[in-house]
């Protein structure tokens, strides 16, 4: 054995696999950042051991959808802070949108990002490129070059594009370079200082409304251009009962789309803007009761493939405002994983399986990310939790630069108690370890 091993023994504790349909009590074993079958007497008498009785052993998470704000804006967010965010929250992989400052829309600022995450990140940080230059829904975005600098996707996140050729040569682009689209499903014309959902509430509030229109159109736009191309398109943030049900049908035809649903659109509802709370300000907008419900049988039948936080970090000021002139957007990497058990598995709609299935190998499977999984020779990214210890959240203790949080004060279920990436540990349920 070599002197040089780096060798990790977890012990006692329920393994959760999903990819591999194993849910038992074992030990896991990683040697050099790597997960192995077992260890020899040598190794098991050299391996740091860590005790996992009466825990929940699973893959690290993976979140497909986040903002980190570098560069241009890491005074809401940087690599660093962002990866220190997602560690705390159980991730070991996250892909970043390219709604930076510069956008993402060339490979000097592709490379820029892989530079910086090589510096400073503690988990696995990937990045997604434009679609179109700019973000401006005109003129595609060099894809070839973006997908030779790293991206594992392309997008234009943050805003959809408007034209129905734009985007269907986007696609077609992207379907040559074997990269999935993510989009973000909004008919500009249809949301023009639309702050909050259309309906009952943005009546009695006195706020612009945003139908839910807005989002099923191009939804199903999308779906008549991936049976058309062939391409994966894949559906960012979905809000709508009726966005639910055009994917379900598609995904019944055999046609390549799926969709995410996001912490908090499963768990909130427009009624949380009953008092004009910027922190509940998001895009999409919270919808109706009956979205909700929509939303969780999606992704307890699989129509919806996974759960991504679309994590965006904003300033306190830039909350602080009136209504109509905050930003859209909250963080939730530090609570996501025990926000999505209360709305999911406490309220037994799904199993604790289905759950971590949906915040690890069912993201990577869709941007072909080496991650969400314990098999053997897989990397050794783990997640250890206790999916029953309650916590109150405080944003003043996260290690995000940014507090727009709305599940502040909030006593929830689900603790991570140690998240590890390549065999090392990143966090040990209190402090980040590297």
């Amino acid at each position: 054995m070599s002197e040089t091993q780096n060798i990790l023994w977890i012990h006692s504790g329920r393994v959760i696999d999903p990819a591999n349909n194993r849910d038992e009590s074992a030990d896991l074993y990683a040697v050099d950042g790597i997960l192995v079958d077992a260890l020899s007497d040598a190794q098991k008498a050299a391996a740091r051991k860590v005790d996992a009785t009466g825990q929940v052993v699973a893959p690290g998470l993976v979140d497909i959808h986040v903002h980190f704000r570098d560069p241009g804006q890491t005074h809401k967010e940087s690599i660093q802070s962002g990866s220190e965010a997602a560690a705390a929250g159980g991730y070991t992989s996250v892909v970043c949108m390219p709604n930076t400052n510069p956008v993402c829309d060339n490979a000097g600022t592709i490379q820029r990002i892989v530079d910086t995450v090589r510096r400073s990140a503690v988990i696995r940080v990937y990045t997604t490129g434009c679609l179109t230059i700019g973000m401006n829904g005109e003129q595609l975005a060099p894809t070839g070059q973006l997908k030779e600098a790293g991206i594992v996707a392309v997008t234009d996140d943050g805003k959809c594009v408007q034209s129905n050729e734009i985007m269907r040569r986007a696609v077609e682009y992207a379907h040559m370079f074997d990269l999935p689209v993510m989009d973000h499903c909004q008919d500009a014309s249809l949301t023009e200082g639309a702050v909050m959902n259309e309906g009952e509430w943005s009546l009695k509030l006195g706020l612009r409304g945003w139908p839910k229109a807005a989002e099923d159109i191009i939804v199903a736009r999308n779906v008549i251009l991936a049976e058309l191309t062939g391409a994966h398109i894949h559906m960012q943030h979905v809000s709508s009962a009726a966005s639910v049900d055009i994917l379900r049908r598609a995904i019944a035809r055999g046609i390549r789309v799926s969709g995410e649903a996001s912490p908090h659109h499963i768990e909130f509802t427009d009624a949380c803007l009953e008092d004009y709370d910027t922190l509940y300000k998001m895009n999409p907008p919270l919808r109706t009761e009956a979205d909700r419900e929509a939303l969780i049988e999606g992704l307890c039948d699989g129509t919806l493939a996974c759960i991504a936080t679309d994590h965006a970090p904003h300033s306190p000021t830039e909350k602080d405002q009136e209504f109509d002139y905050a930003p859209f957007g909250i963080i939730g990497l530090e609570n996501a994983l025990a926000s999505t058990l209360e709305t999911l598995y406490h309220s037994k709609r799904c199993s604790l399986s289905q759950v971590i299935a949906l915040m690890t190998h069912k993201g990577a499977e869709l941007c072909k990310l080496n991650a969400g999984t314990l098999s053997a020779g897989a990397p050794a990214d783990i997640c250890i939790l206790d999916p029953d210890e309650a916590w109150t959240v405080d944003p003043e203790k996260f290690f995000s630069r940014s507090r727009n949080c709305p599940w502040s004060g909030r006593s929830l279920r689900g603790r991570v108690k140690g998240t590890y990436v390549a065999g090392r540990q990143v966090f040990d349920g209190n402090a980040i370890t590297v």
